[in-house]
Formats: C-alpha cells, structure tokens, sequence
C-alpha cells in the first residue's frame, strides 16, 4: 500500500513538472522572430570606412561609416561662393532713395514760402505752379526709383533663395552619405566592405532589434475566440535538452486570413487545415534566439 501510495506521489510531482516545462501543454507553437532591418546605401561612391562586425550591437542612429563626399563638398562650396556673389546685389533701397526725398522735402517748403509771399503780393502764381510741377516729376521719379530697386531686390532674393534650396539638397546628399544604425540591435549580416563601390539602393548590412522579439505561433478557428489585441500570455522557450523557460508575452497582432497550416508547425488539433498567424511579443532576457521554437499557452 506504501508503495501505491509512493508511486502516486512521484507521478503527480513529475506531471506538474512537465506542466512547468510547458512539455504537451501548450495551445500553439512557433518560431520565435525578430524585427529585422536592411541598410541601404543612400549615396553613390566609394565607401570610406565601414565600422561594424556580425555580432555588433548599435544603437539607433549610431554612426558606422560613410562614402566618398568630396566632390558634394566642392559642389557646395562652389554654391556657398555664388550665394555671396549674389547676395552683393542687394541693394539699400532707402539709402538710394534718401537724396530724392530731401529734395522732395525742400521743394515742399519752398512751396509754402512762395505761397506766402504769393499772399502778400511779393511773388506771382507762375512761381508757386512751377514748385509744384518740379514737385511731381520729384515725386514720379522717386516711385520709379522706389520700383525699380525693389525689383532688383526681388531678383536677388529668389536668385538667392534658388541656391539656398540647391545647398539644402547637397546638405541632404551629403547627411545620406553617412551611414547610420536606424535602430538598436545587433547586426546580423554584412554585405559590404570599405573599399568597394556603393550605389543607391545597395544592401550595406542587415540589422535585427534584439530586444524586443515576438513569437509567431498558428491557432485554430476555435482558438481565435479566445485571443484579442493586448491579451496577455504566455510563452514558453525551446531550449532542447534543458527545461523550458517560461516568458510573458502580449497579443500584438492576429491575421484577418486563414492559411494552410506550415509544414513546421504543430497545433493542438492536428486535423486543422486552415489556420491564423498571430504575433506575441516578448521582452528577450538574453537567451531568446531568432529562429527558436515556441510554444503558447492561453491564460
């Protein structure tokens, strides 16, 4: 009876472990992936230096290299050396309409003298008509003055605002030229050397954000009832031989379709033809590996 009893007891403490190895108990599996990033080359020339190895972890926006700018650089300081040129050409409107409107000015009040002498019968009509005249051929002068610098100016400006936008593009060309991280993680491919020759579009180097992995795992018609966007899980790693390790895990993503099941993947109906992809994403702690299998377990 002891013996019974004893056997009893070992059976149900090996059952809970196999139920904390997540081992059969499961509602779906996969591969564990990761978001993964190709570099292109933004620019054409000869790379100058490409700092990075396999295996590298980068952060977002590190610098690793960059190709060939010289001929950008000269382009733009030919532009900046126009811009000065051109910028010459400005004219100082009031400055160049000052001495007509001092004699503006100095007509004007050798009208009100004339007309005050003109009041005391000490100067004739025709003397006050001709301060007016000379008045307005003053006054049409300085508007066609006023005019015709300010169009000068106007000319100047967008001459000027042309190059501006020119310098602007080679500014970009140029930025395009350094070669940057676009996010945090680890660099799993490198496609190019310092040396070779780089034209737009060119892979550089592929990089995946290591962090941040999620599960892709297929359930079943039934199952998808008791999935939704945000529902915590969780997840359970293959790590071969050893115990399986337990992860928490959030429903990102579930498919609108349904497709065959893969060749690779197990699900807890086997029958099941058709089935939905779903994303859980997972906090990796060091020892996720892309391509690791997965299982899912519903809470």
């Amino acid at each position: 009876m002891k013996t019974i009893k004893h056997t009893l007891f070992f059976g149900c403490i090996l059952l809970l472990s196999a139920c904390g190895r997540g081992d059969g108990d499961y509602d779906a599996s996969g591969v564990f992936e990761t978001t993964e990033v190709i570099v292109s080359a933004e620019a054409n020339g000869k790379i100058m230096q490409l700092n990075l190895e396999e295996g590298q972890l980068l952060d977002a926006g590190k610098e690793v290299g960059y190709i060939d700018t010289v001929q950008l650089y000269l382009k733009k300081m030919q532009l900046m050396a126009n811009m000065k040129s051109v910028r010459t050409r400005y004219t100082d409107v009031p400055r160049q309409i000052a001495a007509t409107k001092q004699q503006i000015s100095t007509q004007k009040n050798e009208l009100t003298r004339f007309e005050n002498l003109v009041k005391s019968n000490a100067a004739n009509q025709k003397q006050v008509d001709d301060i007016n005249a000379q008045i307005l051929v003053l006054e049409r002068q300085l508007a066609a003055q006023t005019e015709t610098l300010e169009n000068n100016n106007r000319g100047v400006s967008e001459e000027s605002s042309g190059l501006d936008v020119q310098v602007a593009q080679l500014n970009d060309q140029l930025q395009k030229s350094i070669i940057t991280s676009p996010i945090k993680g680890t660099v799993l491919s490198k496609y190019a050397e310092q040396g070779e020759l780089a034209s737009q579009g060119r892979a550089l180097f592929k990089i995946a954000d290591m962090d941040n992995m999620f599960l892709r795992a297929y359930i079943t018609s039934s199952q998808l009832t008791e999935l939704k966007i945000g529902q915590q899980v969780k997840v359970f790693a293959d790590f071969g031989e050893k115990d399986m390790k337990d992860y928490s895990g959030t429903v990102t993503w579930i498919s609108d379709k349904s497709e065959f099941t893969p060749k690779t993947i197990q699900t807890r109906d086997e029958r099941a033809n058709l089935v939905y992809a779903v994303k859980i994403a997972v906090k990796n702690d060091g020892y996720l590996k892309k391509g690791m299998y997965g299982e899912l377990k519903l809470n």
